[in-house]
């Protein structure tokens, strides 16, 4: 693995610092301070994060990351999948737009509930499943003919969080796969195996490394995810359970050409008057720099 390689594929996002899509998750930093940060991090580009953040136009949108010196990479979508009444390319479609005019070419789809937060969710039967895995294809396909990548992000809250819903999606689609290496954890998958397992299906990872107990107790219900991630169940990259060498070095062996995007999902009670998430960022990318050293 490559030094250089790496370096040149680390990526932010904004829920690194407390910006999220999700109504009344915390406080909500400014774009100024967020991408001002990002770069003083050492970071040369990042995802759009939610809806609002940045501008709406789509040429606005590349301007702020432009200004700010900062690449676009992709965007997050949660979009719903499911339900055969709900039509998602339109949103998807302005996505793209904005994914296009920015110069990045990687879209993120997140099977949502349709329900606020991240906190319960819905079953699926066998036709909604059937609506899902079309959909999915469907636009995946579609993003393909915009020249965008389009790949399923198992998430916790979303349609697709177990092991075995993950596993569907790969058995039964051709989508690709957007690693989050958090999320598949506190949803019951070992990111390490199906790292192996699926690395050809890979094309965008999300890093984040998290404390096994929490996970634990957000699994058994014990505790929200929302209100485990304001108590700290992110960990810089290197400080919680993930094995996040292991996984590198998988993707980097079966010759991995995605972004790394560092995330630490945080929630904010009010402006940090000193550096803030800005510390955690820091360390994560201390660490996977670090770590391509080591392994180069």
């Amino acid at each position: 693995m490559s030094t250089v390689d790496v370096t040149a594929r680390i990526a932010g996002a904004p829920i690194s610092w407390g910006v999220c899509e999700v109504p009344g998750w915390g406080h909500q930093l400014e774009p100024e301070r967020v991408l001002a940060e990002m770069r003083d991090a050492g970071l040369s580009a990042t995802e759009f994060g939610p809806a609002g953040f940045l501008p709406d136009d789509p040429r606005d949108k590349a301007r702020v990351l432009a200004d700010h010196g900062l690449a676009a990479v992709g965007g997050f979508v949660p979009v719903v999948l499911h339900d055969s009444a709900h039509d998602p390319l339109p949103e998807v479609d302005r996505t793209l737009d904005g994914l296009l005019a920015a110069g990045a070419d990687v879209l993120v789809l997140a099977a949502a509930t349709g329900r606020a937060g991240y906190d319960g969710r819905p079953t699926l039967d066998d036709g909604t499943w059937k609506e899902l895995l079309g959909n999915l294809d469907r636009l995946t396909e579609h993003a393909a003919g915009r020249g965008v990548r389009a790949c399923l992000h198992p998430h916790v809250g979303t349609m697709i969080e177990s092991s075995g819903e993950v596993h569907r999606v790969l058995d039964q689609s051709a989508a690709a796969l957007c690693l989050d290496t958090g999320h598949l954890l506190i949803g019951g998958t070992d990111p390490v195996a199906l790292t192996r397992e699926a690395v050809d299906r890979i094309v965008h990872t999300h890093l984040k490394d998290v404390d096994a107990e929490w996970a634990r107790r957000v699994q058994s219900g014990e505790v929200t995810y929302t209100d485990a991630v304001a108590a700290g169940m992110y960990r810089p990259l290197g400080a919680g359970d993930v094995d996040i060498a292991a996984i590198v070095t998988t993707l980097e062996s079966g010759a991995y050409a995605g972004w790394y995007v560092m995330e630490q999902d945080t929630v904010l009670t009010q402006e940090p008057g000193d550096e803030g998430p800005l510390a955690d960022v820091r360390a994560s990318v201390a660490y996977l720099r670090a770590l391509g050293g080591a392994a180069a």
